[in-house]
């Protein structure tokens, strides 16, 4: 680094470090493994209620941009019971709550867009405002340098502002933008030579992210979900849709795939829900460029509340570990034990909870901080599947490192 850019940095004001505090964890949780050995048959089937289902899906979409803001509780109603028929209760749930959630992320999409513009818009008129060379302070920027650079800017104001108005039309008019498969996809679809694909291999990528093959979880339900039904051996269950029902192979107009699903991260967590019948989503899609079915299993977490950091570290807490395969808190805290003779032996009780055990250690003759450490140790031998101490780490009188 220069010194002229050392120079230039001691007279900037860094922004200061805020403390360290407590965040949030995770409000969900989405795992992912291959459907691998299915049947021309299994990919006959998923094709066929994909395709379907998403024939069914385009046109509620459709119909809830055409609703607007008029949309309320009996204009849904009515549009599931129009797709029920053509498919199942669950599955029209499925489709129309699909649609409700791209509607209104397509209408945020539009305000924070508006948003945008109108940001561009006023720093653009401000700095043309200004007189050539004008230096900007820290609270607004100055003028540009030179006229062509003006000339070029209030070309661009005028493109910025006759894009806000367009955009602040459809906004009154309650016009979203929508695409079924992504607007990145279609837009390929004019550039296929830079894209190095075939009209035939678009068309069978834009097929697929049309499909519809996602089922919204239902606590109390068997495993969580009756649509997509997934058991704890990794049995997938899909219920067909009323006009695909003849395609069947298990009882209720339902299809059994033939590969088991098995979940290698997170499984145990998946696996403990599911056997609780709490709610778990899946979806099923086809990767076309790789020609493999995957299965997306997603759930979410209740919220814990956050303490302070500070009321944390008050009782003793050691440290937080939010890394696979263990995921918990350890913490270490001072004790006595009345020995023979009337001696007291000093004692650190330390523990650790996370997914799946708990753990508590006696230290005997170690203090606080030693204590600690050890259990550190212990712990990360625990993960790398086993842990042995040096000669000097065990106890006085031959007790070792605890009980």
């Amino acid at each position: 680094m220069s010194k002229k850019q050392l120079a230039t940095m001691g007279k900037k004001q860094l922004r200061t470090i805020d403390a360290p505090f407590v965040a949030l964890g995770p409000s969900g949780v989405a795992i992912r493994d291959r459907l691998k050995h299915l049947t021309p048959t299994d990919e006959k089937v998923l094709r066929l209620v994909g395709g379907h289902l998403g024939a069914l899906a385009l046109g509620d979409l459709k119909a809830r941009c055409a609703d607007g803001l008029d949309h309320s509780a009996e204009a849904w109603a009515e549009r599931k019971q129009g797709l029920t028929a053509q498919s199942s209760s669950r599955w029209a749930g499925s489709i129309t709550k699909a649609s409700q959630d791209q509607w209104a992320l397509s209408r945020r999409c539009q305000l924070a867009h508006i948003q945008g513009l109108e940001a561009g818009v006023a720093t653009l008129a401000h700095r043309l405002s200004q007189p050539l060379g004008e230096k900007g302070t820290k609270r607004a920027p100055g003028g540009y340098a030179s006229k062509g650079e003006w000339f070029h800017k209030s070309r661009r104001l005028a493109a910025l502002q006759h894009r806000l108005d367009v955009a602040r039309a459809e906004a009154e008019a309650v016009r979203v933008h929508v695409v079924r498969g992504g607007a990145r996809l279609i837009n390929t679809r004019h550039h296929l030579d830079k894209a190095q694909l075939s009209e035939v291999a678009w068309r069978q990528r834009w097929e697929a992210q049309r499909w519809f093959l996602a089922a919204d979880g239902e606590s109390g339900k068997r495993f969580g979900n009756e649509t997509i039904r997934v058991a704890p051996d990794g049995e997938i269950n899909i219920k067909l849709p009323a006009p695909l029902a003849h395609l069947a192979n298990a009882r209720n107009g339902r299809y059994v795939l033939a590969y088991q699903v098995a979940f290698t991260h997170r499984g145990g967590e998946w696996r403990d829900r599911i056997s609780a019948n709490q709610a778990v989503a899946y979806r099923i899609h086809l990767d076309v460029a790789r020609g493999r079915w995957y299965l997306t299993a997603a759930w979410r977490r209740p919220v814990v509340k956050t303490m302070p950091l500070q009321a944390a570290r008050a009782a003793g807490m050691v440290g937080v570990d939010t890394n696979a395969p263990l995921r918990g808190w350890a913490g270490c805290g001072s004790a006595r034990q009345q020995g023979s003779a009337d001696t007291v032996v000093p004692l650190t009780v330390c523990s650790w909870n996370d997914y799946g055990s708990v753990v508590r250690v006696a230290f005997f003759n170690r203090p606080l901080d030693e204590s600690a450490k050890l259990l550190l140790r212990i712990r990360s031998g625990v993960e790398a599947g086993g842990w042995d101490l040096p000669a000097d780490d065990s106890s006085e009188n031959g007790q070792g490192p605890g009980r």
